[in-house]
């Protein structure tokens, strides 16, 4: 065996060590516990198209307009058309062109979709740092921005699922995900 062999060999033995050891501080991880339903439910933010998990609080596109200036300007532009990120309004109508501009307005079939990413995902460099009231308030300010909703209709756990999306019957639903054959 080549000397440069060995070293390669004991290089990566070696790192498999240092990746492996213990600390003696530590205590050794507990793989396979059981998750509590409280553990699990404080992870489990997700929102289905019915909007079951939505949680208390309200906004309007008025009140969104300041959480999207503050938050999102920078990044989808003045009123949501986009630079440097996608745009989030406009486009309605031209999925079927041969210059289509998937938006929320144009594309997504969901309003709840749009509170669920907001909530997860926004803004980019600090997610889930938004309150319940602020996502409300912003999903409201693109949903007006887009056509879909009048500048002071309220928003809230009640009323987004009941929000009617322009690309609504674009998409066939798996929701609950069927089993596969």
């Amino acid at each position: 065996m080549s000397t440069r062999s060995r070293i390669a060999i004991g290089t990566v033995l070696t790192l498999v060590a240092c990746a492996t050891a213990q600390r003696a501080d530590q205590p050794a991880p507990r793989y396979g516990e059981p998750v509590s339903a409280a553990e699990l439910a404080r992870w489990d933010i997700s929102i289905p198209p019915g909007g079951a998990g939505l949680p208390a609080g309200s906004g309007t596109a008025r009140e969104g307009l300041k959480v999207y200036e503050q938050h999102c300007l920078a990044c989808h532009g003045a009123k949501g058309v986009g630079k440097p990120a996608d745009a989030l309004a406009g486009g309605i109508g031209s999925l079927a062109t041969k210059t289509p501009l998937r938006t929320v307005g144009s594309y997504w079939p969901y309003s709840t979709t749009l509170f669920d990413y907001v909530r997860r995902a926004m803004p980019l460099n600090n997610p889930l740092s938004l309150s319940d009231a602020d996502v409300y308030a912003v999903s409201a300010y693109v949903l007006f921005l887009n056509g879909i909703i009048a500048e002071d209709t309220v928003m809230n756990a009640q009323t987004l699922p009941q929000v009617k999306m322009p690309n609504r019957e674009g998409f066939i639903s798996d929701w609950p995900p069927r089993p596969r054959n």
